[in-house]
């Protein structure tokens, strides 16, 4: 159960999931199914849209324990908050006898706690999943008993990422960009915390070279106004959002994510298509680089040092000119990262969860 099957890293791990799990598995969306809905559909998973109107829709978790009375179902697994809190009630009053959540986020939009409903829809459960070590902290320090946490980390699909020369020929095309031409590409939702104006004011440091900016949000218009005050709305191109990001990624030469609150999905995608990366914040690149293991084509930048993103970016420019615009080979954080990997600890989960009584 998802509290949104539109368009998201949440939605997306929830796909790359159940094409893994060995079970029969169903999808409630509490809302309209978007791409991801209709792509999990399109894969013979069947897809219930059940739209609420608020966390506290009563009606709503009557229906949900109607319809889930009907699938007769052993396990509900909710994602995002208010299928957390409705899915839990809903499960429980439905007489179902294993109940998980994940936790993809931190609750609310810049919530400093957990909600008294939260809390109350966590007892109904056994287990939450927290997508990273950062969340099963909060998890921790907002009253979820540690021994009902665990922390499986998000991942991706490589081979979802592949570089394809012809999609970088079409996509460069499309955006009107010859195929000499250096472009600087992130990914992600427009808004302010993701500072994507820090690339705006850095490409103008960067001669020749374009900027990719590619998703969309509430920031885009302001993001449009600065490149015109820097003098750089011809080199910066916004693409709306687009359903997977691999075209995208084929037509960029160096990826950058200055965006510091981030855990870095969107950085390990742009290592899987072959492409240098320049990030702020990127957990499992972190990891590896204190392991003394650093992924080849990867770069952390200062976050004292201002000018340490248009240098670094002028940097990877050179050196991509040096490869003669070759790609670098694809890479990984880790198998730990990998959707396999995700899967099957889900799974280990669920049979832990499964040969055991249920919690009243």
């Amino acid at each position: 159960m998802i509290s949104t099957a539109a368009e998201g890293g949440a939605e997306h791990q929830l796909r790359l999931l159940l094409r893994r799990l060995p079970h029969d598995n169903e999808v409630v969306t509490l809302a309209p199914a978007g791409t991801e809905g209709r792509a999990i559909r399109a894969g013979g998973i069947p897809v219930h849209e059940l739209s609420t109107s608020c966390d506290r829709d009563v009606p709503a978790i009557v229906r949900l324990r109607r319809l889930i009375r009907r699938g007769h179902y052993d396990l509900v697994h909710t994602h995002l908050y208010r299928a957390c809190v409705q899915g839990r009630i809903a499960a429980r009053l439905a007489g179902v006898p294993h109940v998980v959540a994940t936790e993809h986020h931190l609750g609310r939009p810049g919530a400093t706690r957990l909600g008294p409903l939260y809390l109350l829809s966590e007892r109904f459960g056994e287990m939450t999943i927290a997508a990273t070590s950062g969340i099963a902290a909060r998890l921790r320090g907002w009253g979820v008993p540690d021994e009902r946490i665990a922390t499986i980390p998000r991942a991706i699909d490589p081979s979802e990422y592949r570089f394809d020369p012809a999609l970088r020929a079409a996509a460069r095309a499309r955006l009107g960009v010859a195929d000499d031409v250096p472009v600087i590409g992130v990914t992600g939702r427009l808004t302010p915390a993701k500072r994507f104006d820090l690339l705006i004011r850095a490409v103008a440091e960067v001669p020749g070279a374009v900027l990719l900016l590619v998703g969309d949000g509430p920031a885009r218009p302001a993001l449009q106004q600065l490149a015109i005050i820097e003098d750089v709305a011809d080199r910066v191109l916004f693409t709306g959002a687009v359903r997977h990001p691999r075209e995208m990624l084929c037509a960029m030469d160096v990826f950058a994510s200055p965006d510091q609150n981030t855990w870095g999905l969107a950085v390990l995608e742009a290592i899987a298509a072959g492409l240098p990366a320049v990030y702020a914040a990127c957990a499992p690149l972190e990891e590896r680089a204190a392991a003394r293991a650093p992924v080849r084509g990867t770069h952390r930048l200062s976050p004292h040092d201002r000018e340490s993103l248009p240098r670094t970016l002028r940097a990877e420019i050179l050196c991509h000119a040096e490869r003669n615009r070759g790609r670098l080979p694809a890479r990984t954080a880790g198998l730990r990262y990998d959707a396999d990997h995700l899967a099957a600890a889900v799974e280990q989960l669920y049979e832990r969860l499964t040969l055991t009584a249920p919690v009243p």
